[in-house]
């Protein structure tokens, strides 16, 4: 049996609108397992951003469980929710959030300072696959939005992350360089071993995931 990497159990979670309780998660129930990779698709505003920013320790839950790497992790202090990002997580933002001052390779890098950790050959390859071996000493803001993507992905995955949550990671790109962003980063978290959850409206970008989420109403339908 693979591990469980993260469980929502019974999870509830609604928005204030006025006066209106706008309820986006209604007792889900769901398991991550190591090595999962998993499309997370519904309509706009059904609570898919929402749901990656609990697992990620960004939202609260209003009720239920959350268990990440077999730890309790709705009561985390701050200090816990840094720990678990620093050292579990990788992110892929729609946005890229690269930090602006910094070349391509220090925002790589700055995942392993946080960790204490050295650069490896993982560091290498990950810039050979992503094709951005000719651009490490380039200014991020001077990238392509494409070249943004894949440094973004090459950030995220530096540590090996146990979680990848990506939220529309093509949405910013053409179809074309969509799909290959899509197939370089379905072939390095395999072989990263990383599990993955991806908000998509891109049936193209769902099928590349070995599992695919509906979330309607609340709730989640595989």
């Amino acid at each position: 049996m693979t591990a469980v990497i993260t469980q929502l159990s019974q999870v509830s979670k609604g928005f204030n609108d006025g006066d209106r309780l706008h309820q986006v998660l209604n007792c889900v129930d769901l398991s991550l397992h190591r090595g999962d990779t998993i499309a997370l698709t519904g309509p706009s505003g059904t609570g898919k951003s929402t749901l990656l920013n609990i697992i990620a320790g960004f939202e609260k839950i209003d009720s239920g469980q959350l268990q990440l790497m077999n730890q309790q992790a709705a009561q985390w202090q701050d200090s816990q929710w840094s720990q678990f990002r620093r050292a579990q997580l990788g992110i892929v933002f729609q946005q890229f959030n690269l930090l602006t001052p910094l070349n391509v390779i220090d925002n790589i890098r700055f995942v392993l300072q946080l960790n204490n950790q050295k650069w490896s050959d993982w560091g290498d390859e990950l810039i050979t696959q992503l094709g951005i071996s000719d651009i490490i000493t380039r200014p991020v803001e001077t990238l392509s939005g494409g070249q943004q993507q894949r440094v973004a992905i090459a950030r995220a995955l530096i540590h090996k992350p146990a979680l990848l949550l990506a939220d529309e990671p093509t949405g910013n790109l053409d179809e074309a360089a969509g799909q290959q962003v899509m197939e370089l980063m379905c072939q390095l978290t395999m072989a990263a071993n990383t599990t993955v959850l991806m908000v998509t409206h891109s049936e193209t970008c769902a099928g590349y995931m070995k599992r695919r989420w509906h979330l309607e109403k609340g709730h989640i339908h595989e």
